[in-house]
């Protein structure tokens, strides 16, 4: 989600004249990435957005056979997509803070930051609870409000503290991933007691909710989004501030505007090329064994819960393929400057498709392939008018209501003549 100011009409805030970054100065290959985090996630949520929630983890609930395609499917999604691009995500709106944001000691875009921030906060809440709980809007928004505190910090320190805090939360998350599979029996049975247990009933349950209408769909929603909430105010805001710190920290060292040498890419694209590859070898694995067997011993598992490597490897891709001017990632440059708008209205593509009261109500009914169908149409679509938008008007409509709030006055979008 884009943070980069975009027009050419200056704000007040304080004393101080605050103006925004001009069109013609943003960072080509953060665009790329936004379009490519925006579009990415998509393929991951899309299954929250057609399932209940409790499926989303655990495809033995799924209402439809996962078997052949649908295996193969998801198998796509595990390797190539599921937590790679909302860790892309969080790492550009850390470098995004500070975008805004500046040193800590620029008191006037302090005060514009925290006031992004707070809008962002109430975007958040009318998307979670009136759509879709799968909002992570909200998480940013309080999110952003420790990050923003050290802003400051030099850049060694950034990603110095939010790679250890990554790597130590991922190597918890392996550990405990390995234990449910491969660990003492009395282990497994403990820890396969401790958490919610859900049924088929349950799902169907939910499934005839979502489709009943308005009121059944929307307690649903409620449910999870309380769910989630509470998921991440436990777990899930300590890993997207260090996230947030890393991408602030390669923001600063130029490693994300593509200022770092290409020995340092091409290394990382060799590293987390390997671990996708190990990734997508025993995913594979996985997929081909039959139902609760787990013939990789949790090892899956394991490698799945560093997501931070590939991602890096996607970053590193995208610097030297716009570094050295290659013309097959431009179409992802408006999507990326268009951001927050195609995040929020893959929201309304989607719930309208499944559950909302003026759509077909197809919650529960397309299996993953179907899935991926639709996420490849909202691509096309969003490729395609992203590019004709932003040949009319300076910015995307919600980013220029983001943007109106947190200047407090209206600012001009149409450009000019």
């Amino acid at each position: 989600m884009s943070m980069e100011n975009q027009w050419n009409d200056r704000a007040v805030v304080g004393d101080a004249v605050l103006a925004p970054v001009e069109a013609g100065a943003r960072i080509i290959s953060l665009d790329v990435m936004r379009g490519l985090a925006v579009l990415g996630i998509l393929a991951v949520n899309v299954a929250s957005f057609g399932l209940p929630f409790m499926v989303y983890g655990d495809a033995d609930l799924s209402p439809f056979p996962v078997t052949g395609a649908n295996d193969v499917a998801r198998w796509a999604v595990d390797v190539f997509f599921h937590q790679k691009f909302i860790t892309l995500f969080s790492m550009l709106f850390g470098a995004s803070i500070f975008l805004v944001g500046g040193e800590r000691g620029d008191a006037a875009r302090g005060r514009l930051l925290r006031r992004r921030l707070f809008w962002l906060a109430v975007i958040a809440l009318i998307h979670g609870l009136a759509f879709w709980y799968g909002d992570v809007l909200l998480l940013y928004a309080w999110s952003g409000l420790f990050v923003m505190l050290m802003r400051s910090f030099s850049a060694r320190l950034l990603i110095g503290i939010g790679l250890a805090v990554t790597l130590a939360l991922g190597a918890m998350q392996a550990g405990a991933a390995w234990l449910m599979v491969a660990g003492p029996p009395v282990v497994v049975d403990a820890m396969s007691e401790g958490g919610p247990q859900y049924s088929l009933d349950a799902v169907n349950a939910a499934i005839a909710a979502y489709r009943s209408g308005w009121a059944g769909a929307m307690g649903q929603n409620l449910t999870a989004w309380l769910f989630l909430q509470g998921a991440s105010l436990s777990m899930f805001v300590f890993s997207t501030v260090a996230l947030m710190m890393t991408g602030m920290g390669l923001f600063k060292a130029g490693f994300l505007s593509g200022r770092a040498p290409t020995g340092l890419y091409l290394a990382v694209i060799a590293a987390g090329g390997a671990v996708l590859a190990l990734l997508g070898v025993l995913e594979w694995v996985e997929v081909m064994a039959p139902r609760g067997a787990h013939p990789t011993r949790g090892l899956s598992e394991v490698v799945a819960s560093f997501p931070i490597f590939i991602t890096l490897a996607y970053v590193s891709l995208i610097v030297l393929v716009t570094r050295h001017g290659a013309s097959w990632l431009a179409p992802l440059r408006p999507v990326g400057q268009m951001a927050f708008t195609n995040y929020l209205t893959q929201t309304l593509i989607m719930t309208s498709l499944f559950y909302m009261p003026w759509g077909p109500r197809l919650f529960g009914q397309v299996d993953y392939v179907g899935m991926w169908g639709l996420v490849a149409s909202v691509w096309a679509v969003q490729l395609v008018w992203s590019p004709l938008w932003l040949s009319a008007f300076r910015m995307g409509p919600l980013e220029w209501v983001w943007r109106c709030l947190t200047y407090g006055r209206w600012t001009p979008i149409r450009k000019p003549g």
